[in-house]
């Protein structure tokens, strides 16, 4: 009686093998014949012919037998020839047949993809070892050339291509590093794992960045989603991520931008866990949210930062970010007086931000337009002179400024030039006076309404007494 247990065994072995891809026609193939145990037969053999300078004979021997197993089906043996044929390529070193049979086996009709990737696979692994830069630049544009268009390769083309642009990286040629990883759409690829995508695109970013391609720097960004960032275990992507953004935005000079990359690197654990570290961070997040321009979001963020118990611990610059939250006239040379070396970095200390001279002129712009602000908040009517006296401004400079928040939106103003009379009351249109004309007339026909009432009261009380 046959044992089947094994005969359930060996059928599935068979048909693990012999059921594969094969060809660009997805089609199945069903084994016919294992030649496994031919194949474990010949390659040591094959291998001692080429230890005796007969490679030729030992390739020629080794071509057959992948014929033989491409015809009956075998995609493991033949993935096993194939491996064999480029590895005694490369260990007697002749790059030229190396070359010529990569290129002749992956054109082959009705080869099995599984086949093929195992060998370029083995291809990519000699890559790193070949030291002669000329001998790699053409192994791997071989290996480009064979893969191109290759769905079920394109883990092993990206990888080598990193590596090409690695090389003109290095030769500095940054233009030629940044064209060939663009080629790269690595956000589509189905069997690349995540982590090994965001790497690629953050390389994209960075050489863009270094060409100063500015806007496709800004495009290739957009293809990370930051949520990926939420696991512990993408800290350093997260970090490298949010270092590159900042560098953009710092760019386009988007400081509120620039201030969310910084708390974003402040809400890491690993920076908060270090003192200086999330110092530094916190600190950048203020300076910049203070640089930029105001309007719902920047207020929004700035309630949110100045809730943060860590805040404290830095008190001149919760100071300087409470100033701007309160509904107070600012005098800048006061404001910079005070601040100035406090927010400057020290000795051994990171860069700050207004170590530079023209971010000082950027915050006294904010400090005007945050005075302007508090101004429309207080009056409906105030002359031009003594506007521009409380903004320690001249009279031209103090309208250009007006007129450059009321065109942004910020406030509201109408300007008399011949009485030189600042009006901030809103405009209304019809339908809203009406309505409130309306609502007005309600209110003054019910209180005499109410008026009536009580002197109706009152004279029936007169009488009764």
């Amino acid at each position: 009686t046959p044992n089947t247990s094994n005969l359930g065994k060996q059928w599935y072995q068979r048909r693990v093998r012999g059921f594969t891809m094969a060809g660009e026609e997805d089609r199945m193939v069903k084994m016919e014949v294992d030649y496994s145990e031919t194949v474990d037969k010949v390659i040591p053999e094959c291998e001692t012919l080429a230890a005796e300078n007969k490679l030729n004979e030992a390739i020629d021997k080794l071509l057959v037998l992948e014929k033989q197993t491409r015809a009956a089906g075998d995609a493991i043996s033949s993935s096993k020839v194939l491996v064999s044929i480029v590895s005694l390529c490369y260990k007697v070193q002749d790059w030229t047949l190396l070359k010529e049979h990569v290129t002749t086996l992956c054109k082959k009709r009705g080869h099995f993809k599984l086949a093929v990737t195992k060998m370029v696979q083995r291809c990519c692994e000699m890559v790193p070892e070949i030291q002669d830069k000329e001998k790699k630049m053409d192994l791997i544009e071989t290996l480009r050339t064979v893969t191109e268009g290759k769905i079920y390769v394109e883990n092993e083309r990206a990888r080598v291509t990193r590596t090409l642009a690695d090389i003109h990286e290095k030769d500095d040629e940054l233009e030629k590093a940044a064209k060939v990883l663009q080629e790269l759409q690595v956000e589509t690829f189905g069997t690349m794992e995540k982590k090994e995508k965001v790497e690629f695109i953050l390389e994209q970013m960075r050489l863009c960045f270094e060409t100063k391609d500015y806007i496709r720097t800004q495009i290739i960004s957009k293809k990370i989603s930051t949520k990926y960032f939420e696991s512990e275990e993408t800290e350093e992507l997260k970090l490298r991520y949010y270092r590159q953004m900042i560098d953009l935005n710092l760019h386009h000079k988007e400081y509120l931008a620039v201030s969310k990359n910084f708390y974003e690197i402040y809400s890491t654990p690993s920076v908060k866990s270090d003192d200086l570290k999330w110092k530094e961070a916190l600190q950048r997040v203020v300076l910049y949210l203070i640089l930029s321009e105001y309007d719902n979001e920047q207020s929004d963020m700035l309630a949110r930062i100045k809730t943060d118990t860590n805040l404290a611990k830095l008190p001149y610059y919760q100071n300087v970010l409470m100033c701007f939250d309160t509904a107070e006239l600012l005098n800048w040379s006061i404001l910079k007086k005070v601040y100035s070396q406090h927010l400057k970095s020290g000795p051994g200390e990171p860069a700050s931000p207004l170590d530079k001279e023209e971010n000082w002129d950027v915050l006294q712009m904010r400090v005007v337009e945050h005075n302007i602000r508090v101004l429309a908040k207080y009056y409906t009517r105030i002359s031009l002179q003594h506007f521009s006296h409380l903004l320690h401004l001249d009279l031209k400079e103090a309208e250009k400024r007006l007129c450059e928040q009321v065109v942004k939106g910020q406030v509201t103003a109408k300007i008399d030039r011949l009485d030189g009379i600042i009006c901030f009351t809103k405009q209304k249109d019809t339908e809203q006076i009406l309505n409130d004309w309306s609502g007005n007339l309600n209110s003054v026909m019910d209180l005499i309404g109410n008026v009536n009432h009580l002197i109706t009261k009152e004279r029936m009380v007169h009488q009764v007494s």
